[in-house]
């Protein structure tokens, strides 16, 4: 068990997930309390349980954060669970379905902005105040390297991630007084369940994806996690309102392919 988190309580969304799941193990192994929420409650309960058998504390909440009064219980239960909240980290996310304007459908474009952006509103709207109470903390919001640049009939996710990213930097700035950090994560192409089964191994996905990246290879959920637990941790004390890339360098070069510069 490792101590950067020691003494702290955090609040996951998206928790049963690739990304947050990997995030709320690392917080635990770092010796945070961690809530994990999820719109899952089988996801959730079994990030959960994983922590707890390895000596870690965990409590599993189902949470849809585009609904005002989950975010809100899902704070209480915090709060009962651990006496305080010192950190949030906002890792829900839906993926909408590829269309241009005039093919999305209002509904998918909705759903996007409710779970991606509004979900992350609602989360810190309930918490922050419990976070100020503890003293200060930090907040870690999820965006990504497709906030940076854009993809073709990907307007909602990329547009979302983007706004995920100015609305942490204000978020810095109106919490600042109170000793609350606030920062966000590109991660660049990771290697999620959802990408292995499309990719069908982490080798193939390395030779698809990895082309468009510095390092030449895609990302894995512990890296971002240890990013995460980074600007979570006091060794980030003199960081807030920024953002940070674990891409691989894929914003460095647009996701271009290395190949055409090496000749």
């Amino acid at each position: 068990m490792g101590s950067l988190l020691t003494d702290r309580v955090a609040v996951i969304s998206g928790g049963g997930g690739d990304i947050g799941g990997g995030i709320a193990r690392r917080f635990a192994l770092e010796g945070a309390a961690v809530v994990v929420c999820d719109i899952s409650q089988t996801k959730a309960d079994t990030v959960a349980a994983e922590i707890n058998r390895s000596g870690g504390r965990a409590t599993a909440v189902c949470v849809d954060v585009s609904k005002p009064a989950e975010c809100e219980a899902a704070a209480a239960r915090a709060i009962a669970a651990y006496g305080k909240i010192t950190t949030l980290v906002n890792a829900s996310a839906t993926v909408s379905p590829d269309g241009n304007v005039e093919t999305i459908q209002l509904v998918d474009w909705q759903r996007a902005l409710e779970v991606n952006f509004t979900g992350m509103f609602l989360m810190c709207k309930y918490v922050m105040g419990h976070i100020r109470t503890a003293g200060g903390g930090a907040v870690v919001n999820i965006a990504s390297s497709h906030g940076h640049f854009g993809l073709p009939g990907r307007s909602a996710y990329c547009s979302t991630k983007a706004a995920v990213m100015h609305f942490t930097r204000v978020l810095a700035i109106d919490y600042g007084p109170d000793n609350i950090r606030a920062n966000t994560i590109s991660p660049g192409p990771i290697d999620t369940e959802r990408s292995l089964r499309r990719y069908g191994s982490r080798e193939n996905s390395n030779r698809v994806r990895g082309i468009g990246q510095v390092l030449g290879r895609t990302g894995t959920v512990e890296e971002v996690a240890a990013a995460a637990a980074f600007l979570a941790s006091e060794e980030a004390a003199f960081i807030t309102g920024t953002d940070l890339r674990v891409d691989g360098g894929q914003t460095a070069f647009k996701g271009s392919s290395l190949e055409r510069y090496s000749s």
